[in-house]
């Protein structure tokens, strides 16, 4: 079962972001965007690779630890087809690089620095899976 929203919980968790995303910036100059780190890391430039791996191996860490400390903080179920997850990531993948970039590059480090570029991604990437999620629930009763 999943914890239910809380806008504490949630509003700090937005902080804890900001302040990371701000701090990477301030602090290394560099753009918090999750899929450029890891793009990055899979053909580095010379020393990019240790701030790479320790920025995703940090998101892994924190991920596991919350995991120890309340496993129902990240509990889920999968309810699509393991097709229809393959092909979601897929889409994301693709739609990450044709974008240049992540919801978290644009969406949280883009628009805090005012980018036209980022606020266009960000506005394509909330319509685009509104008319998904419409579609898979309108067209297919929910289920892929």
């Amino acid at each position: 079962m999943s914890p239910e929203f809380s806008p504490l919980s949630a509003t700090v968790g937005g902080l804890l972001i900001g302040l990371s995303a701000s701090l990477m910036l301030l602090g290394q100059g560099r753009v918090a965007g999750i899929s450029g780190v890891l793009g990055g890391l899979l053909a580095p430039a010379p020393g990019e690779l240790g701030w790479r791996g320790a920025f995703l191996a940090g998101l892994l860490a924190g991920g596991g630890l919350i995991m120890a400390a309340q496993p129902d903080a990240i509990s889920f179920g999968l309810e699509r087809s393991p097709l229809a997850i393959v092909a979601a990531g897929l889409l994301v993948g693709f739609g990450t690089r044709l974008g240049n970039g992540c919801t978290s590059g644009h969406g949280v480090c883009g628009l805090s620095r005012f980018s036209r570029r980022s606020l266009v991604a960000v506005m394509t990437f909330m319509f685009t899976g509104g008319l998904s999620a419409a579609a898979v629930h309108h067209l297919f009763g929910g289920a892929l």
